[in-house]
């Protein structure tokens, strides 16, 4: 709702009013921009810290409880934003920000990894996307509720901040019913009665449970327990997953997918219907998700990312176009707005939910918690460092700053194309053997191409 609506100038007021309380006089205009700032980035630098404390609560409680104990910071959050008005405190509205911020950072990737630990092999993909979707269509009811006609007034913008808790309390009804991973209990603590407890209950069937829990054993055999944060980067067998969850985030995030969403509200205002551009923006986003859903166990990871990556990489190039030829023809505008929606399209298929879930698939069960924390602070890094710095390139390179995404986005493709093997259908110990094959002989991935060596 920050981001997305209408909802800005309410919160800029709440910010002034509050400062007029205290100092009678109006917040400075430059001290204005900075504290909204600040609220809308704050998030992302909390979802950062975050990502820190992945593998230790992962691994100490358990993918399922460390779930429930992170959602804690959930609802501590949203307290805090709803409190803060009544308080007349916007310090407190940034740090329930912040905190609600270390919430996204610990569940954005504590989601996949319990779930790509109870899914089956031929959906496990499709499972892991689901998160996604759930993220997607949370931004999009942020803009519904952040409408002026919804809870984006004056009067009750506090309580659009507390439906957080509306999930949280509903996840702390659902999840206890729901078993802990098989494959932590078996690769982690050795339980293979409870593993084999806990399968029964996902699957039912009889053959394939004995055919997961020999799988399981399988990568426990291959799996060193207790990977450090420091073994994790200099073992030659992680080395090439490291790199390829680098580029693939740094290219999901820095190829101009949340520049454009940003610079698009600028943009709609041009047009009467800005609000509906705006929602129409989220309900893509949610709409393409789901289309993802459905692909990425029919398509593969591998090629919707490449298809995903090229486009995106077209869309910035036709965003350069367009930008640079609108003081000479005001009505390609309009153009620009279905470059932006393609853009979004293209984005959600691919690089979106995959690049959430791609490290989960490439490490092995014991380096497989810290790989889901490299991956979020990469995600939610790119996510700050643009909402830093995309204003100031954009005013220093005007239209030709996408051509730097451009050739973020194309980098990113042309790695996939060469070192990302295919991982649909495949079990966690065959991708990862590729990867073991490393410290001994040079690799070559399913599809013939060759790894980093």
């Amino acid at each position: 709702s920050l981001c997305y609506s209408s909802f800005t100038q309410v919160i800029e007021e709440f910010f002034n009013v509050t400062w007029k309380s205290r100092n009678n006089q109006s917040m400075p205009e430059h001290s204005l921009t900075f504290m909204w700032s600040l609220s809308v980035s704050i998030k992302d630098f909390g979802a950062l810290l975050g990502a820190l404390g992945v593998k230790g609560l992962a691994d100490f409680f358990g993918r399922r409880n460390a779930i429930l104990i992170v959602n804690s910071l959930s609802i501590v959050g949203a307290c805090l934003m709803f409190l803060s008005k009544a308080s007349e405190s916007f310090e407190v509205l940034i740090v329930g920000r912040l905190i609600f911020g270390v919430f996204c950072g610990l569940v954005m990737s504590l989601n996949p990894l319990y779930i790509q630990g109870v899914s089956p092999i031929n959906l496990r993909g499709a499972f892991a996307t689901l998160n996604q979707v759930s993220f997607a269509t949370g931004i999009l009811l942020g803009m519904v509720v952040g409408l002026e006609t919804v809870l984006g007034t004056e009067k009750h913008w506090a309580l659009m901040f507390s439906l957080s808790l509306i999930p949280a309390l509903l996840q702390y009804m659902i999840l206890p019913l729901c078993p802990e991973s098989p494959r932590y209990l078996l690769i982690n603590h050795g339980n293979e009665e409870e593993a084999e407890a806990a399968l029964r209950r996902l699957r039912g069937n009889h053959d394939q449970v004995m055919q997961e829990m020999e799988e399981m054993r399988e990568e426990a055999s291959h799996s060193d327990p207790g990977v450090t944060i420091r073994e994790f980067f200099i073992r030659r067998r992680y080395r090439h997953p490291i790199i390829l969850v680098l580029i693939i985030n740094l290219g999901s995030q820095l190829s101009g997918f949340n520049a454009i969403i940003n610079y698009s509200t600028k943009m709609f205002v041009k047009f009467e219907e800005a609000r509906y551009l705006t929602l129409g923006v989220g309900a893509i986003n949610v709409a393409f998700t789901i289309v993802a859903f459905f692909l990425v166990e029919r398509a593969g990871r591998r090629k919707l990312l490449l298809t995903g990556f090229l486009s995106v990489a077209l869309c910035n190039l036709l965003m350069t176009i367009t930008d640079t030829m609108l003081h000479v023809a005001p009505d390609i505008r309009s153009i620009q707005v279905l470059v932006v929606f393609f853009l979004i399209s293209a984005y959600e298929v691919g690089p979106g939910p995959i690049s959430w879930f791609i490290a989960a698939e490439l490490f092995d069960q014991s380096a497989r918690p810290i790989a889901m924390a490299f991956t979020s602070m990469l995600n939610w890094g790119g996510k700050f460092l643009l909402a830093l710095f995309f204003p100031p390139l954009l005013k220093l390179c005007g239209a030709y700053v996408y051509l730097m995404f451009m050739a973020m986005a194309l980098f990113a493709f042309m790695s996939t194309m060469l070192h990302l093997p295919e991982t649909k259908g495949r079990t966690f110990d065959d991708i990862a053997a590729e990867f073991r094959g490393a410290e001994c002989i040079p690799l070559h991935n399913k599809m013939g191409f060759n790894t980093f060596t």
